[in-house]
């Protein structure tokens, strides 16, 4: 456990060097005037001008050398300071604090929601292999992977915003708005964890300690309870943490899509505004998001696999 910890410590860190250097890079080579744009998003497309980006080139020493901004990033940042906002002013930690608790929120209610709908129903179609059920399962599967987010997001707009009245599309007011994108999350999740679960509940029920069970006379549900459950628990935790990459990715896609106010919506307009401490900070966040989430996976399985487990 302590070899472990150990390596995630270390793999943070790289995340950290990483994610720095190359979204400063990939923030310096973007197209236009990175004063012009600070200045835009400080002040409005509509009424910058030249004098406007020429005073914002001048406060924030935009002129100086990509290798002196980087390296007074890098030690900002070993003193935990992820800098401050060029456009709005305010330090980068507070903004991503409030952000960071919304996509939290959004992704917690699309993971247990992908949980509820996936894996149930792959356990199900592993029970019946080649029916009905897992045929149609199947072809939705399918359907939904091949899918981008953002049109099936789309697509539970116009279902569910537009044509039936009965979610909100965008915002982040009540309870309301959390459903949509949480779904759309949830959905390309559930797309896969649900064939995860199918296969491998297939795998056990043929297994010769789950016939063992029915021999001794126990039931299905028990049989299932007491010797499928937990095999059938680990591969579909363990997918999870692969899953954690399109989850971060919808992240920012869904957010922008259903205006939600969280680290994904932020990322987009810190590019467009040329932001770079924010995108760094951002997407630094997002890295360590992914570290985290990756091994709470491996404590997960290591806590219900007793085989994964040293003396």
């Amino acid at each position: 456990m302590i070899r472990a910890i150990t390596s995630r410590l270390i793999q943070a860190a790289l995340v950290a060097l990483m994610v720095g250097i190359l979204t400063f890079i990939m923030a310096r080579s973007l197209p236009g005037d990175l004063a012009y744009r600070i200045a835009a998003g400080r002040y409005g497309y509509d009424i910058v001008d030249s004098a406007a980006a020429a005073k914002v080139a001048a406060e924030l020493n935009t002129g100086q050398t990509s290798f002196a901004a980087l390296g007074q990033w890098l030690l900002d940042l070993s003193r935990f300071d992820l800098g401050t906002s060029l456009v709005t002013g305010e330090p980068v930690i507070q903004a991503i604090h409030l952000q960071l608790s919304h996509t939290l929120e959004l992704s917690l209610a699309a993971i247990l929601l992908s949980l509820l709908i996936g894996p149930p129903l792959g356990v199900l179609a592993g029970l019946r292999p080649g029916g009905l059920l897992d045929r149609a399962l199947m072809l939705l599967s399918t359907a939904l992977r091949a899918l981008p987010q953002f049109v099936l997001g789309l697509i539970l707009i116009v279902i569910f915003g537009l044509t039936l009245n009965i979610l909100p599309t965008a915002g982040h007011e009540h309870g309301g708005h959390l459903i949509l994108p949480a779904l759309t999350l949830a959905l390309g999740l559930a797309a896969v964890s649900n064939r995860v679960a199918r296969d491998t509940m297939l795998s056990v029920s043929q297994s010769a300690y789950y016939a063992f069970g029915r021999t001794k006379g126990l039931s299905e549900w028990q049989v299932f309870r007491r010797h499928g459950l937990r095999n059938i628990a680990v591969p579909i935790i363990t997918y999870l943490g692969v899953q954690l990459v399109y989850l971060v990715e919808g992240v920012v896609v869904v957010e922008t899509l259903f205006a939600w106010p969280g680290i994904g919506h932020a990322l987009v307009h810190a590019i467009f505004g040329r932001d770079v401490p924010m995108i760094q900070g951002t997407a630094l966040i997002m890295g360590l998001f992914f570290v985290i989430l990756n091994a709470g996976i491996d404590l997960l399985c290591h806590t219900i696999d007793p085989r994964r487990r040293t003396l």
